[in-house]
């Protein structure tokens, strides 16, 4: 913007010089150049450097047009970080929603779980307890189930004798003959 004011100013001043008069020498002729010792003048009127692309005005131009070209690539690079951030934000979004659901899924999750865990202590403690008795139950009858001393055999005639005994018992109680 300044540049391109000072552009229109500088251009504008040298428009208007080849036009002024003030301090403008009069043509003279080479013998009143010898007469007076005086330096000769110009031919034509003073325009100052603003046509040529070394001056002030050229250099003016050279910068405006960089000035230009790096507006437009800044602008360019604005609105591509600009895009980029709005694409970063609806992804961080979504992706935030999904991890929020995720998370509020797995509380639940937990939370069933956590109460599925507590009654199946209760389960294990009740259980316990039953096998705990059992147990007591099954140590009191083990002497006399299990460990009586007696052999297999022994067993098997005693039962024998039991049964033939019970048998005798049932033929007295029927009636039938009894033979000693």
């Amino acid at each position: 913007m300044a540049v391109s004011q000072a552009l229109a100013v500088l251009k504008e001043f040298y428009a208007k010089a080849a036009t002024a008069t003030a301090l403008v020498q009069a043509r003279q002729t080479p013998a009143e150049a010898l007469a007076a010792d005086s330096p000769e003048t110009f031919d034509e009127p003073y325009t100052g450097m603003g046509g040529s692309n070394t001056g002030v005005v050229g250099m003016l131009e050279v910068i405006a047009s960089d000035f230009a070209r790096l507006e437009s690539e800044t602008s360019a690079s604005e609105d591509e970080a600009a895009n980029a951030f709005e694409r970063f934000t609806a992804e961080s979004s979504k992706d935030r929603a999904v991890k929020d659901t995720d998370m509020g899924n797995k509380e639940i999750n937990k939370t069933h779980k956590s109460g599925l865990l507590n009654d199946t202590i209760k389960d294990l403690k009740a259980t316990q307890e039953e096998l705990d008795a059992a147990l007591a139950y099954y140590d009191k009858l083990k002497p006399s189930c299990v460990n009586s001393g007696v052999s297999y055999e022994e067993r098997v005639k005693r039962r024998a004798d039991e049964i033939q005994s019970l048998q005798e018992a049932l033929r007295i109680l029927s009636g039938e003959d009894i033979g000693f």
